[in-house]
């Protein structure tokens, strides 16, 4: 048995566009070997151990898969000749479940549920023919998940060692419209090089969780610690003991530094929200909500950081709104927040211009479909100001 907790294998790890770098760093610094980068995705190696702790302590990771057979396909029918060469015996028995996903970017193929159909009918057909009985499908909460990906002729076949998505924490039970993947929530606070330590605001904070996940990261807390399952606690080969020795060794390094994040949020309701998730998050002593708008409240001294995720447009009528409120952002930085460094996350490339300052940087991400640029304003104090010249557009 301890050999074969030694024996390593690739893995793959699911972000979200523009999070790859950060995903890297976060596998470099758990100790991931062969590292590469890939569009929406980090390849790596480790062993059965590390593939728990993967899933246990990645911030910005999806899913954790583990490829099991890659081959070329020109049909559906090769699809489902394949499948049924893999031993599934070894993974399932016929009284377990599962469910198959199906990642289609190919001129060969139109439907990726119907993929998925096949190789459920190659699994089930290859039980069927040894045992006469078949296991079943559950979509919602599989023994096993099985990963296709299909790009052109290419096929890979893995395992589903996450079962849902890394991005469900286990904290968030109120949200308000339209609320920020934890992930890229937590890929927002690590791209913004926040120092775990200076003033932390998040101005817009809506259901507060950009502020749960700088939590997170500043006391060493792991991204799953309140989750209560994980896919590969299903399969066959799972180690109780392995895994208990992985969380123990993970939720030790646990720490309050005695930090204090601020949040803002001028919708009493949603406030309400924002409390309750931070209270099932255990962190009440760390964030504080106000409930007033960005514009009314008066931050602390600098040094700090800000990072916000306003409205992007989409609900808003008319244009004029959605500039007068960018409007407002950038007074308000100029105003009340000199010495801090204001992030901003948007997909509306116009209303970015009327926040009127000069960008110091700009990243590429995306928040669900939608592509947008996480822009950075440095306030500095005194006589340098960053709405001296005239503010470069966001889109380049």
């Amino acid at each position: 048995m301890a050999q074969a907790r030694k024996q390593e294998f690739t893995m793959v790890a699911k972000t979200i566009s523009g999070l790859e770098d950060i995903l890297a760093e976060e596998l470099l610094s758990l100790g991931a070997k062969e590292i590469e980068k890939h569009n929406r995705a980090v390849s790596f190696v480790g062993d059965k151990g590390f593939m728990y702790k993967a899933n246990l302590n990645l911030r910005t990771a999806l899913r954790i898969l583990k490829p099991i057979k890659h081959f070329l396909i020109k049909n559906e029918q090769q699809l489902y000749t394949q499948i049924r060469t893999i031993n599934w015996a070894q993974y399932i028995d016929v009284s377990d479940t599962l469910a198959i996903d199906c990642v289609l970017s190919s001129d060969l193929f139109k439907h990726s549920q119907f993929l998925s159909q096949k190789a459920k009918d190659a699994i089930v057909d290859q039980f069927r023919e040894a045992f006469g009985v078949r296991p079943s499908v559950d979509l919602q909460s599989p023994t096993l998940r099985i990963n296709l990906h299909i790009k052109n002729d290419q096929c890979t076949v893995s395992l589903d060692s996450s079962g849902e998505s890394l991005h469900k924490r286990g904290y968030r039970k109120q949200t308000n419209l339209a609320p920020i993947n934890e992930v890229l929530a937590a890929g927002l606070v690590l791209l913004s090089g926040w120092d775990k330590q200076s003033t932390f605001i998040d101005p817009m904070c809506g259901s507060a969780t950009i502020l749960i996940e700088a939590a997170l990261i500043a006391c060493h807390i792991p991204p799953g610690y309140y989750r209560q399952e994980y896919g590969f606690q299903r399969w066959k080969d799972y180690e109780p003991d392995l895994w208990d020795r992985i969380y123990e060794a993970s939720i030790s390094k646990i720490s309050d530094k005695g930090i204090e994040l601020t949040g803002v949020e001028i919708s009493r309701n949603v406030a309400r929200k924002a409390r309750e998730n931070i209270k099932l998050a255990n962190l009440e002593e760390i964030i504080t909500i106000h409930n007033t708008s960005f514009q009314a409240f008066d931050p602390p001294a600098a040094p700090g950081i800000l990072i916000m995720n306003p409205p992007y447009g989409e609900r808003m009528h008319l244009d004029e709104d959605i500039n007068s409120l960018y409007q407002s952002i950038g007074d308000t930085f100029k105003k009340k927040y000199q010495g801090y460094k204001g992030w901003i996350i948007s997909s509306n490339m116009d209303a970015f211009k009327h926040v009127g300052l000069r960008a110091s940087r700009k990243i590429i991400v995306f928040n669900g479909p939608l592509e947008c640029r996480f822009v950075c304003y440095e306030m500095y104090e005194g006589s340098k100001r960053v709405f001296k010249s005239k503010e470069p557009s966001p889109e380049q």
